[in-house]
């Protein structure tokens, strides 16, 4: 926990101070300013792009979205009832097939090209992942709409009629996309990186990042506050839940509040905050009980003063998760919104390691807690 385990220039984050930056761009104006598209290419490339740079890589990005037909194959393996995520990580690894010139992990051009492959089709398989989930035919990417539209018309579009989906849905959800996009050395980014220092292929190395964010303790932060809305909304009592987690000889713990990492307050959540107001207005008098449990939460927490002296303040997790909510995404699919959303700081990652002439294969040291040099005893005589 104090030792860095790699040098990187791609995310700074002074967690006392609650700064997030992108190549050294505060995330707050990434988030005024920018697409999650343009913040791949900064991540990917340590510089924002000119309008024509912008242009070539969306066109690229496009042209790469489709599948192997083969891969549609590959989905029917999987059980009926099979979580989305399982899918995401037999899937993710099973490019490792269709591209094997993706082995060559040293050679700049394919590292690039792995990344555009990636970023590309993550949409489309994390898309089928639902799809396959709830027996839907598989929708196709388009090309004629924005990465996040065309993630959200692959989720929700069916053949029998026309949609298009709602602006402020797209925008909110690529919100969400930006604000995840890295975190610098997660449980998830560290384990891209530690698979990578081997030279496994990058498709590899990013399945391995998925199966480390599916963890509840990392990727399910957001799918736990909802569950804990629910619980709440369930009860009809509020302030017992919040008697609960003021006392510190009860175990329960108020989910999406506070950060290990940022002692002050969550930069990402104050961003996200505005938006997830606006959707939960849109709603009007369609409101639901579960979001005015929300919104009563976070007024309890922003000034009731047990919260306001320790700094547990509503996190990234809490309005992410009531967004996706609101966008109608299942519970299980938040997790693989999430790793769509760092699919970009993965790959980033795993081409600023494998760009280091002095990069190493991982081998974390360990204390030995065991027993002492013993000599062996024959069964007969244990």
């Amino acid at each position: 926990m104090s030792t860095a385990s790699c040098d990187s220039a791609i995310t700074y984050i002074d967690g006392d101070k609650g700064i997030l930056r992108y190549r050294g761009y505060p995330i707050e104006q990434l988030a005024d300013h920018s697409t999650y598209l343009e913040t791949c290419y900064l991540l990917l490339n340590g510089e924002l792009p000119n309008r024509a740079e912008l242009t070539e890589f969306r066109g690229i990005i496009q042209e790469h979205t489709m599948l192997h037909e083969a891969l549609r194959g590959f989905y029917k393996g999987f059980r009926h009832d099979a979580h989305p995520m399982a899918i995401m990580v037999g899937v993710v690894g099973a490019l490792s097939a269709f591209y094997p010139d993706a082995s060559d992990v040293h050679n700049p051009r394919v590292q690039e090209i792995a990344a555009h492959r990636l970023i590309a089709k993550m949409p489309t398989i994390a898309a089928w992942s639902y799809k396959y989930a709830n027996g839907q035919p598989f929708i196709y990417p388009r090309n004629d709409l924005s990465y996040t539209e065309n993630f959200l018309h692959m989720m929700f579009a069916v053949p029998t009629k026309d949609s298009r989906p709602d602006p402020l849905h797209v925008k909110a959800l690529d919100l969400i996309l930006i604000l995840h996009a890295d975190h610098e050395q997660n449980a998830s980014t560290s384990t891209v990186r530690l698979t990578g220092s081997s030279e496994a292929n990058p498709f590899a190395a990013t399945s391995a990042g998925i199966a480390s964010l599916w963890g509840p303790a990392h990727g399910g932060a957001n799918e736990a506050v909802i569950r804990m809305l629910e619980e709440i909304t369930e009860s009809g009592n509020l302030k017992k839940y919040v008697d609960k987690a003021k006392d510190k000889n009860d175990r329960f713990r108020l989910m999406g509040f506070g950060h290990r990492i940022y002692k002050n307050f969550d930069p990402r959540a104050k961003i996200i905050r505005k938006m997830c107001h606006d959707l939960l207005q849109s709603l009007g008098d369609e409101s639901t009980p579960l979001f005015d449990t929300a919104l009563e939460l976070e007024k309890i927490a922003l000034e009731d003063e047990y919260f306001v002296e320790r700094k547990l303040y509503p996190n990234v997790d809490y309005y992410s998760g009531i967004i996706l909510r609101r966008l109608g995404i299942p519970l299980d699919m938040f997790t693989v919104i999430f790793a769509l959303a760092r699919t970009v700081g993965w790959i980033s990652h795993w081409k600023e390691m494998m760009s280091d002439p002095t990069a190493r294969i991982g081998r974390p040291r360990q204390l030995y807690t065991g027993s002492k040099e013993r000599d062996y005893i024959p069964i007969e005589k244990r």
